[in-house]
């Protein structure tokens, strides 16, 4: 037997060993590991409003106290109306499904020459209401498990709060902390990548609602025009939804619009789906870049392979992280990615489309970069003033022989 082969299996047992036990570690505590997600997120959104108040002389623990709980205000306060108004609205609703089932009954048997009862259907929704209260009842019979549910959710948002306060309260010391087992060059990577999370954190917050708030007014301000009813609970839930879903957001949300609509009439539906689709283009190209051109710049695809991607590692607290993790991520890898010079080639004409003949050749022209100046950014001599090699540099005019 060679002499290293004992100690070769006793370094695989121990490494198999270590492995099993972080497996296990992992599957334990993965409900605590989500918690600290989320709470690194809400620290990292809040951040930049307590160093506000920082910078003004308030002391970060009574800063962070403040703003926590105006954002708890604004939270309650939203869903209390929300709540409030969707609960009168779905009686509202009910109370004139009859009526809207008679129309669409009158319109589809008008139209296709159809004679549909409203008898007939009406004892088939009775049908599947009976289906409905077994199942409500069955629920309703649960009382311990949904008061458990209950008490869970309090105690994970109890605990998301407390490690939010001290995330964003002790920022500097947590920081500190970390970097004192770091070496110098890793202490300054680290700041800097965290640096960068707060900044697309808190942008992504801000600028998201900032997109919900437009695009709730927009089709708020539709749908009352075209006097669809429950105006406000459905544009508030298009502008939601359609943020937390990029770029097919709005036409998830915009289905039930449009639904609700079609039950006042053709007309009023295919307007209101036309406004859709007309306002997502709006906002994909002329709203949304220009909002999020420094705190998101993601293209809309890989906004949404990242929300799936998020969902699938993590479920619903996964379509919340996975944005602005994925936007620090490029953010921070695009520093050290080194970038060299296009060549000319038709496949790259349409990527092309409207820039200048001398947008990228470095070629002399009207406010372009002179050849052999490597004083613009991209040209990086490496140091030693005369390596050229991978920078895009041109080599200058070779001198006449001297006699």
């Amino acid at each position: 037997m060679p002499p290293w082969l004992p100690r070769a299996m006793m370094l695989a047992m121990w490494i198999l060993t270590a492995f099993g036990i972080a497996l296990w570690l992992f599957l334990r505590l993965q409900n605590l590991i989500v918690l600290l997600l989320i709470s690194l997120f809400l620290a990292l959104a809040l951040e930049p409003a307590v160093n506000w108040l920082h910078r003004h002389r308030w002391p970060r623990g009574p800063a962070t106290g403040a703003v926590m709980l105006l954002v708890m205000v604004l939270v309650v306060a939203f869903f209390s109306l929300l709540g409030s108004m969707l609960v009168g609205q779905v009686l509202a609703f009910a109370s004139e499904v009859p009526a809207m089932i008679r129309a669409a009954l009158h319109w589809v048997n008008t139209t296709f020459d159809t004679t549909y009862s409203p008898t007939t259907l009406l004892n088939e929704i009775s049908s599947a209401s009976g289906v409905v209260e077994q199942y409500a009842s069955a629920i309703a019979d649960n009382v311990w498990g949904a008061g458990t549910t209950v008490m869970v959710l309090l105690f994970n948002g109890l605990a998301i709060a407390l490690f939010t306060f001290y995330l964003c309260a002790d920022g500097p010391r947590f920081r500190r902390v970390i970097c004192s087992v770091l070496p110098p060059r890793t202490q300054r990577e680290t700041l800097r990548a965290w640096e960068i999370a707060i900044e697309k954190t808190g942008g992504y917050l801000y600028s998201r609602a900032l997109l919900a708030l437009i695009c709730s007014g927009a089709h708020y301000a539709v749908l009352v025009v075209l006097d669809i009813p429950f105006a406000f609970a459905l544009a508030l839930w298009v502008g939601v939804l359609s943020q937390f879903i990029p770029t097919v957001g709005t036409y998830i949300g915009g289905a039930v619009p449009v639904l609700v609509a079609l039950l006042v009439g053709v007309w009023p539906a295919v307007w209101v789906l036309v406004f859709v689709i007309v306002y997502q283009q709006f906002e994909n190209y002329l709203l949304q870049p220009r909002i999020t051109a420094k705190t998101l710049d993601m293209h809309p695809a890989v906004a949404f392979g990242s929300v799936l991607a998020g969902v699938a590692i993590l479920d619903a607290p996964g379509a919340l992280l996975a944005l602005p993790m994925g936007a620090s991520l490029q953010a921070f890898l695009s520093t050290y990615i080194r970038r060299y010079e296009v060549e000319e080639h038709h496949l790259l004409s349409a990527a092309r489309a409207g820039e200048g003949p001398t947008a990228d050749t470095g070629e002399a022209g009207d406010g372009g970069t002179p050849p052999g100046d490597d004083s613009g950014p991209g040209n990086d001599s490496g140091g030693d003033g005369g390596n050229a090699t991978g920078t895009g540099e041109r080599p200058g005019p070779t001198p006449p022989p001297q006699d």
